[in-house]
C-alpha cells in the first residue's frame, strides 16, 4: 500500500509519498481501508519537530495523521465481525498512535463511530477532531440571541463552524479572515460584519460597523498582533476563548492583565479538551450528529494522498480554506 512516511523532522518537503507493508490489527483493532485523512496543524509542528512535553515527539519513520474514515476491511481478535465492511469515521488518539496519511490503517475498535447516513468521509473527518473541538469551545462560551462575537480565522475549519454556531444562537457575528476570498467565504456563512484582518486598522473598522454595539465574545485562534486587537474590542465583562495561535506567537497579554481589564478568559486546547470528565467521545458523537442533521456544514479542502507535502505548505502559509483532507 502507499502511505506517507517522515524519515527526517524538518520541512514540508520531508514527507515522502512511499509503498510500505500493509499494517495488520492486533486484538481490539480493526483495519480501515482509508478514504479520507485530516491534516491538523498540530501534524505540521511534528513533522518540524517543534513540539515537545506534553506531545512527544514520533519515533521516526513515522506516518502522520490521526483522523481517518473509511471501511473497515479487517477485524482483529476479539472485535465483533458485524464491524467489517462498515463505514466508520475514527479519531486514531494522541501519540503513539497516529497513521492516517496512508491507504489503510489501524484504529482500536473502541474508538470507531459509523459514519451517519449521508455524510461524506471528508465532512466526518472535520467534526471527528474539529467539530467536537468546536463544540467544547460552544460549552464554555454559551452563546445567546445578546451576544455580539467576533471570531478570527472565521474562514478555517474551526472557523466556519463557529461562525455557523454563533449565527444558529441569534447573535450578531463578526467574522475577520486574512484576504478577499477569506472573507468573502465568511460573509457568504451568513456573518453580519466581515473584515480583511491583513488591512491596517482593521479593529477599527470593526468598531466603527458595529455602532453602538460592543463585542461580548472573542473566539481567538491566530495569535500575535492579531489576538491583540481582537482583545482590545471587548469590553469589561467580556469573554475571551483561545484555542490555539496559527500565527506561532500567541497572545500577549497575561492572566493578570486580563483580569485587570475586566475580561473572563478560557482556554479550550490541550488538556483542557482531552482531558474532560468522561472523555471526549460524547464531543465527537454530538459533532457528527449535528453535521447529520445540517446544523453544522464543515468547509473542506481536499489534496490527494500523493500531495501531503503540498497541504502542509498551503496550511502553514494560511493558504488553505476550511479543513484540509487528504484523500488516498
Amino acid at each position: 500500500m502507499h502511505a506517507i512516511r517522515l524519515h527526517q523532522f524538518g520541512p514540508p518537503g520531508n514527507l515522502r509519498y512511499e509503498r510500505i507493508d500493509a499494517p495488520q490489527p492486533g486484538d481490539g483493532e480493526v483495519a480501515v481501508r482509508v478514504e479520507a485523512a485530516g491534516v491538523h496543524l498540530l501534524d505540521t509542528s511534528l513533522r518540524a519537530g517543534q513540539v515537545g512535553p506534553p506531545t512527544p515527539l514520533p519515533a521516526l519513520p513515522h506516518v502522520p495523521g490521526r483522523e481517518v474514515a473509511g471501511e473497515v476491511e479487517e477485524v482483529g481478535p476479539g472485535v465483533e465481525p458485524a464491524w467489517l465492511g462498515r463505514r466508520v469515521v475514527v479519531h486514531l488518539g494522541r501519540e503513539p498512535r497516529h497513521g492516517g496519511y496512508a491507504e489503510r490503517t489501524i484504529a482500536a475498535a473502541s474508538s470507531l463511530h459509523p459514519l451517519p447516513d449521508g455524510l461524506g468521509a471528508g465532512e466526518a473527518v472535520a467534526m471527528i477532531g474539529t467539530g467536537r473541538t468546536a463544540l467544547a469551545i460552544l460549552e464554555t462560551a454559551r452563546l445567546g440571541a445578546d451576544d455580539v462575537v467576533l471570531v478570527t480565522a472565521a474562514a478555517g475549519g474551526l472557523g466556519t463552524l463557529l461562525v455557523q454556531a454563533a449565527l444558529r444562537a441569534d447573535a450578531l457575528v463578526v467574522a475577520v479572515a486574512g484576504g478577499p476570498e477569506k472573507v468573502a467565504r465568511a460573509s457568504a456563512l451568513g456573518a453580519q460584519i466581515a473584515v480583511d484582518y491583513g488591512v491596517p486598522g482593521w479593529a477599527e473598522a470593526v468598531r466603527e460597523r458595529l455602532g453602538g454595539y460592543e463585542l461580548s465574545v472573542v473566539f481567538e485562534s491566530v495569535g500575535g498582533t492579531i489576538a491583540d486587537e481582537a482583545v482590545g474590542l471587548l469590553p469589561p465583562g467580556g469573554r475571551l476563548v483561545t484555542y490555539g495561535w496559527s500565527s506561532g506567537e500567541p497572545l500577549s497579554l497575561g492572566a493578570q492583565e486580563l483580569e485587570r481589564r475586566g475580561i473572563r478568559a478560557g482556554f479550550e486546547i490541550g488538556h483542557a479538551v482531552f482531558g474532560r470528565p468522561g472523555g471526549i467521545r460524547g464531543l465527537e458523537t454530538e459533532a457528527l450528529a449535528a453535521a447529520a442533521r445540517g446544523e453544522l456544514t464543515p468547509a473542506v479542502q481536499t489534496f490527494p494522498l500523493a500531495q501531503a507535502a503540498d497541504a502542509h505548505a498551503a496550511l502553514e502559509e494560511r493558504r488553505t480554506v476550511g479543513k484540509v483532507v487528504l484523500v488516498p
